[in-house]
C-alpha cells in the first residue's frame, strides 16, 4: 500500500472512531465526509438542540504533497497526536491551522 493510501486509511479510521461518540442531548448527528478524489476528509456535527440548529466542523484534514494537512482540529486530544500514535512521522503532519511562521516552532512539518 502506498503512503497516500495508508494515510487515507488512517484518517478515515480516526474520523470513524470519533463519529461513534453520541451527544447526550438534542438530536445531533456526527457525520463524516470522505473525498478521496480531492483528498479532503471532515467530521462535523449537524442537528437540533431544542430550537437551536447545531452545525459545525470538528475536524478537516487533507493529504497534499505526501503530507497530512490538518486545517481544523476541534478535539481535545489532538488529531495530530492520534496520527503520531498510529505511526505517521511528525514531519509528515502539517498543522495548517497555524500560520506558516508559527509552524516552525512546533514539532511538526512547516509545509
Amino acid at each position: 500500500m502506498d503512503k497516500q493510501e495508508q494515510y487515507r486509511k488512517l484518517i478515515k479510521q480516526i474520523l470513524i472512531e470519533h463519529a461513534q461518540h453520541k451527544f447526550s442531548y438534542g438530536d445531533i448527528k456526527i457525520e463524516t465526509i470522505f473525498d478521496d478524489e480531492h483528498n479532503h476528509y471532515q467530521l462535523f456535527h449537524i442537528g437540533w438542540h431544542g430550537n437551536r440548529h447545531v452545525y459545525g466542523c470538528v475536524m478537516h484534514l487533507e493529504i497534499e504533497n505526501g503530507k497530512i494537512w490538518i486545517h481544523h482540529d476541534g478535539t481535545e486530544i489532538g488529531v495530530a497526536n492520534e496520527l503520531v500514535e498510529l505511526g505517521v512521522p511528525k514531519d509528515h503532519i502539517v498543522l495548517a491551522f497555524h500560520s506558516p511562521y508559527k509552524r516552525q516552532f512546533t514539532d511538526f512539518a512547516v509545509e
